[in-house]
Order: structure tokens, then C-alpha cells, then sequence
């Protein structure tokens, strides 16, 4: 699955919250210096948990689709409404 960039920069700060709940040793700050590139959290997550990038990736893709669901259903929600 590949992960869309444009949900992790539009959801960085909620993003950042959820990679520090699932990757406790990683701290705000080292979080917040990859300024949401993918690439730099999971060198960072490989470096403090030794995860290989197919770990990484699946749980990753579970974090930023957890909020592209979120998306979609608001903006039905929001097509539904303007329908009615």
C-alpha cells in the first residue's frame, strides 16, 4: 500500500501524535525534524527498534489511512448534507 504523502503533511500534527503512541521511544522533537517525510520517520523508527521498512510501512499505512478514512467520511457526510 502506498502511503500518501499529501494526508501526512495535511495531518502532520494529528499524525505526529499517533507515531509517538505506536513508537513510544521516538521523542517530539526527533519526530518533529523529519517534518513529515515518510523516509526520515522510518530511518528513525529503524535506528530506535531495529523495524525493517515492511513493518514500518504496514503500520505507518495504518496511522495515515486511519485519517484518509476520516476524510472520506466527512466529506460524505458533507455531500450528504448539502443533498438534503
Amino acid at each position: 500500500m502506498t502511503i500518501n504523502q499529501d494526508t501526512v503533511n495535511g495531518k502532520w500534527l494529528e499524525i505526529k501524535g499517533e507515531i509517538q503512541k505506536v513508537w513510544g521511544q521516538l521523542t517530539s522533537d526527533e519526530i518533529e525534524k523529519t517534518k513529515g517525510d515518510v523516509k526520515s520517520i522510518a530511518g528513525l523508527v529503524q535506528q530506535k527498534y531495529g523495524e525493517g521498512q515492511e513493518k514500518f510501512q504496514s503500520k505507518f499505512s495504518e496511522i495515515v489511512d486511519s485519517f484518509s478514512v476520516k476524510k472520506d467520511e466527512a466529506l460524505k457526510t458533507v455531500k450528504q448534507d448539502l443533498k438534503s
